[in-house]
């Protein structure tokens, strides 16, 4: 076996989340993968691994395989190294061999043909995040089986079972939380646009929507998190969980660039070339879900799961960079006309405003893809609900502050200036160029 099985499967596990729904079933047909990851899970001193197998068919090439060199184990992240140490040192060395594995059966517990099956429960003596593989060191062979996982942890009476990981017990409290905060926010916004209801624009209408969908979307998480950690299956509420997530994602996207290009508060018409934003970003959304369900649902057993993910990260990176141009020509645009209409004061107030937002962006944006990664990736398993509470916080404080900035407000209030104000807005925009 060589170290490239185990790169890949080091990459993985940086990309892979601690498991959520932890009672899996699935099937492998004729893989001739030497290492299959199948879940990572936070275990507690109370930890148990119940994994079963059926219908195993092992197929070799050249003789016989050996049936011990088959088999289901258990490793740690910090073990990881070692066993790469181990392959460096000999390319040729089966992993179920080392020592710094948790070797839980080969295939030479398997009852005899046609059942070919296993099951068995495993305490887990020692509590740790733990990634559950399957290795094949059995030369030109494949395998397929049918595999039920069922990994939890127990309660300090060792009755309850939890089938949340370790550091994501805490999720669906988190998620009922930040749902009612949410649902407050969207209380407030509807009394403050009826309270300036001359002001209101559709811009707001569907800034409300917005949060009405992210208020839904974090319920449905919450449903969804409660009943996988007392059933080990999320009973539907998954389905709900990624629709809402679909709208809520296309709605987020689709309001910060028409915030950016200033629709329907500054202008009641798009540009050709604003539409043609948003008729790549919302197909590429659609596109984003797609996989988003997929890794979501699936598991890194499946042999594309990577390429699922390079694509999420490759069309989410794009989006993320397609939404800052309306913004940017909108400030661009706001500048040219400044030196010609003779609204200096009107006209810098609209810039610093279009700065402050695509600066609020791309501070957003950075925190939630590069920080919350960070801090999923250094975060002790046992405190990986932090990365989501710190994505949610952000969330928040970002919506609070766009729709702040944006508000609806009269026109007066917001331009109500006199000639010595004009006059420096004047010195102001000859001397600030506004360059990004």
């Amino acid at each position: 076996m060589t170290t490239l099985p185990f790169l890949v499967l080091f990459l993985l596990l940086l990309l892979l989340r601690p498991a959520t729904s932890e009672i899996k079933s699935l099937t492998i047909t004729s893989d001739s993968r030497p290492m299959i990851l199948f879940e990572r899970f936070g275990f507690t001193r109370t930890g148990h691994a119940n994994i079963s197998v059926s219908s195993v068919s092992v197929i070799s090439s050249v003789a016989s395989s050996d049936s011990s060199r088959l088999g289901f184990f258990l490793l740690s992240e910090e073990s990881l190294i070692q066993v790469l140490f181990e392959l460096q040192q000999n390319p040729s060395f089966c992993v179920l061999d080392s020592k710094y594995v948790n070797l839980l059966f080969t295939f030479r517990h398997l009852s005899p043909p046609p059942r070919s099956s296993f099951t068995h429960s495993y305490p887990i003596t020692s509590p740790n995040e733990y990634s559950l593989f399957f290795a094949n060191c059995a030369p030109e062979s494949t395998v397929s089986m049918d595999v039920r996982t069922e990994l939890y942890n127990l309660d300090d009476r060792g009755s309850v079972k939890d089938y949340l990981s370790a550091g994501l017990t805490q999720l669906p409290t988190l998620y009922s939380f930040f749902s009612i905060l949410y649902f407050i926010f969207f209380g407030f916004w509807v009394s403050f646009c009826f309270k300036n209801k001359m002001s209101v624009h559709r811009i707001h209408a569907l800034m409300g929507l917005l949060v009405i969908m992210k208020t839904l979307n974090l319920l449905c998480a919450a449903e969804d998190k409660h009943y996988v950690k007392v059933t080990g299956t999320p009973h539907g509420w998954d389905v709900l969980f990624y629709i809402f997530q679909f709208i809520r994602v296309v709605l987020l996207f689709t309001v910060i660039i028409l915030i950016g290009t200033g629709w329907s508060f500054l202008k009641p018409f798009l540009q050709d070339r604003e539409k043609k934003v948003l008729m790549i970003v919302i197909p590429l959304q659609v596109l984003a879900n797609v996989a988003s369900i997929v890794i979501g649902e699936t598991g890194p057993f499946i042999k594309d799961w990577v390429t699922w993910n390079q694509l999420f990260l490759l069309v989410d990176i794009i989006c993320c960079c397609a939404i800052l141009f309306p913004t940017v020509w909108s400030i661009r645009s706001l500048r040219e006309t400044s030196k010609t209409d003779g609204k200096a004061a009107r006209n810098l107030s609209k810039l610093t405003l279009f700065r402050q937002f695509y600066i609020v962006v791309i501070g957003f944006l950075y925190f939630t893809r590069i920080v919350v990664f960070a801090l999923r990736t250094i975060a002790a398993y046992k405190y990986q609900w932090v990365s989501n509470a710190a994505e949610e916080i952000a969330s928040l404080a970002f919506y609070a502050v766009i729709f702040y900035m944006f508000r609806p407000m009269e026109k007066n209030e917001y331009f109500a200036l006199d000639e010595e104000e004009e006059q420096a807005a004047e010195i102001a925009l000859r001397e600030e160029e506004f360059e990004l």
